[in-house]
């Protein structure tokens, strides 16, 4: 296919997701959440094969191909063929241009798409009416709808024990238009997208990659040669012998680095971005509708702030017809003295042009319910999500399925599990207050985490058939002062189920019998 066809087709193709909006309506109906998912996955599958092809062609590194006028000085170039040759290069990097762009689009759709699956995944599955075998929509769509006993009777069930925030799906960039979505953030909603991508991006300390000398050693012709090298992560422990080896048992070590890997918590760029935005966009959508609400509990005058920005915002762009438009100073002049006295005349300011103490109080507290609670709404609701998303999830599930955050590390350490340290309980009870959100406050969820972590490796090769939604709220009333109704509300867990995997808990930390505790020391061994 040739670049600019395909570059096209993909473009074709992105503005038409773009177009088409996500709808939410009825999601709990099976046909509505199967038409969404159909369409969702039909998406993915196109946009993979666009980026293969994308891949086949270079557009990975779509510059290489760039080479200035071979290798002659530009006195034995004719001057006309050097302005042919600069229109040329400006056209092929215009192209390259055109590729890299459009795979970054397509590689955030692609991640996008993987996000909105992972969440619907998570949130409905169907079973077989005949047979009760359960099936997860990818499996049912693979089959073609038939169980393997032939059936094609099903019945649609709502998972409401697992992690899924489907309210995120509209607002990732499912066209690759990361970059507009990001340009009409707020400024409140800027700092979030900030706080959410700098949690994804927590780092752990990782392994040594690669190990970098500056050295410095005689050659054959006794001259002293300083050199940089750079060796494999199997010489981390004997990279002097290696160096000596290589060049002579007098070669002097002047600088040594340490290269490791540093992987992320979620460890892709672009499903990153797209988690950010659409946690962020989701937020905004919840302080639109709950905004009025807590401004008119805390402000002394709701309607007197709204008029105050209803006059700022007027003048905001305004420009009186005998002012010259470029000139900005006198332009300025005017709508400040305009807007002073729109202020005079309501009250708003005293007689030095002073914001009066009650409109300034009430500006200062808006300010700070934007800075203390909208601002840090996303933050809490990713945070909640991954933390409930690693209690309930067993190590193998996380290796295997796809879920909410695509890339997500199997386990966390240390430095990863500092993203949890932070919570905003005031956020969580706004949330409770005034949305549908089952959320509670949990302290030191970082090391309930380790707690977690810790507990996969000695359950492993048990018999035990854990319910790891339980194990979780069990882990957490263990290790925490929650009560366990609390806990069973939040995780949409009976309270039995949780005291079932809590005596699991002990028969694997305290077990009881002889032949208990040999059976537990065969498996730490």
């Amino acid at each position: 296919m040739p670049e600019s066809v395909l570059v096209n087709k993909a473009e074709n193709y992105l503005k038409e997701i773009a177009e088409d909006s996500i709808s939410l309506d009825d999601i709990e109906e099976f046909e509505s959440f199967k038409n969404l998912y159909f369409k969702l996955d039909d998406r993915l599958n196109y946009l993979q094969k666009l980026r293969k092809d994308m891949d086949r062609q270079g557009y990975t590194t779509p510059f290489t191909s760039l080479s200035k006028y071979g290798t002659k000085t530009l006195g034995e170039v004719p001057a006309d063929e050097i302005r042919e040759t600069s229109r040329h290069n400006k056209i092929f990097r215009n192209i390259a241009n055109a590729k890299k762009n459009i795979l970054d689009r397509v590689k955030s759709a692609i991640d996008s798409h993987m996000i909105a699956l992972g969440n619907l995944e998570q949130f409905g599955y169907v079973k077989c009416n005949s047979c009760y075998k359960k099936y997860s929509m990818s499996e049912f769509k693979d089959n073609e709808g038939q169980c393997r006993c032939k059936s094609k009777s099903f019945s649609f069930k709502i998972n409401k024990e697992l992690t899924h925030r489907l309210d995120i799906i509209p607002y990732l960039p499912l066209s690759g238009n990361y970059m507009v979505l990001k340009s009409e953030l707020s400024q409140y909603a800027r700092e979030s997208y900030k706080q959410v991508l700098n949690i994804l991006k927590q780092e752990r300390k990782g392994h040594v990659k690669t190990i970098t000398l500056v050295i410095r050693f005689k050659d054959e012709n006794n001259r002293q040669i300083r050199k940089r090298i750079t060796l494999g992560s199997e010489y981390v422990d004997n990279y002097e012998e290696e160096a000596r080896n290589r060049y002579g048992r007098n070669v002097r070590i002047e600088d040594i680095k340490f290269n490791r890997t540093k992987p992320a918590i979620i460890d892709d760029n672009h499903a990153r971005t797209a988690i950010a935005l659409a946690y962020v966009g989701y937020a905004q959508k919840i302080i639109t509708e709950i905004e009025d609400d807590i401004l008119k509990r805390n402000l002394t005058d709701f309607k007197r702030i709204n008029k105050y920005d209803e006059i700022l915002e007027e003048y905001e762009n305004k420009r009186p017809d005998f002012i010259d438009e470029y000139d900005h100073d006198a332009i300025e002049a005017w709508r400040k003295s305009e807007i002073e006295k729109r202020f005079r005349s309501l009250n708003y300011i005293d007689r030095f042009g002073n914001i009066t103490r009650s409109l300034r109080r009430d500006i200062k507290v808006r300010e700070n319910i934007y800075r203390n609670i909208f601002q840090n709404i996303a933050y809490t609701l990713i945070v909640w999500d991954m933390f409930r998303y690693y209690m309930t999830t067993s190590n193998n599930a996380r290796k295997i399925n796809l879920g909410p955050f695509p890339y997500i590390r199997v386990e966390l350490d240390r430095e990863q599990r500092k993203a949890f340290q932070n919570t905003y309980d005031k956020v969580i009870e706004i949330l409770k207050e005034f949305t549908d959100i089952k959320i509670i406050p949990i302290p030191e969820m970082d090391l309930l985490l380790y707690e977690k972590f810790k507990f996969e490796k000695e359950m492993h090769n048990s018999r035990i058939k854990f319910n790891h939604v339980a194990l979780g709220a069990a882990l957490i009333n263990q290790n925490s002062e929650i009560e366990l109704e609390s806990i069973s509300y939040a995780f949409n867990i009976n309270e039995s189920r949780i005291n079932k995997e809590i005596k699991h808990i002990n028969q694997i930390r305290n077990p009881k019998s002889d032949r208990s505790q040999q059976f537990v020391e065969m498996l730490k061994k």
